[in-house]
């Protein structure tokens, strides 16, 4: 089947044929410099940013990959990071980061939320709250 039998489909439905990934998507830093120029470049936005603190040896991470993928399709108007604490432990340590996975929010410049552990229920309430909140916090 594959990727002729997809066209073939899309082609039979008279159904245009989209990239999958026309869509927003989790920003891995590998650099505390860059992370620090990024997070720079966001403290004068009113934009809710999900910073993923993760670790390639953590289970329940591995858990919250697709669900963060699927996060950041759906709000396009939030910025997802992901940054591995094993590789910038001095950005884990200026967030007080001591279990895996923990959700950081952030709104210009400033924590408004934190989630730790694989709480995917409990990361979409807080998505939604904070993104809603145009002025003030």
């Amino acid at each position: 089947m594959g990727a002729n039998y997809s066209i073939a489909l899309h082609e039979a439905h008279n159904m245009p044929i989209t990239p999958q990934f026309k869509r927003s998507q989790v920003i891995a830093f590998h650099s505390s410099t860059k992370w620090k120029l990024h997070f720079d470049s966001l403290k004068n936005t009113n934009k809710l940013v999900v910073i993923d603190f993760t670790a390639t040896w953590c289970g329940p991470c591995k858990y919250m990959e697709p669900i963060l993928n699927d996060f950041a399709a759906k709000y396009i108007d939030v910025e997802f990071v992901k940054i591995d604490v094993d590789e910038l432990d001095d950005v884990a340590q200026e967030y007080g980061v001591q279990a895996m996975p923990t959700f950081v929010l952030i709104k210009k410049g400033k924590v408004v939320d934190k989630i730790v552990g694989a709480d995917k229920d409990g990361l979409k309430m807080k998505i939604e709250k904070h993104k809603a909140i145009k002025n003030g916090c």
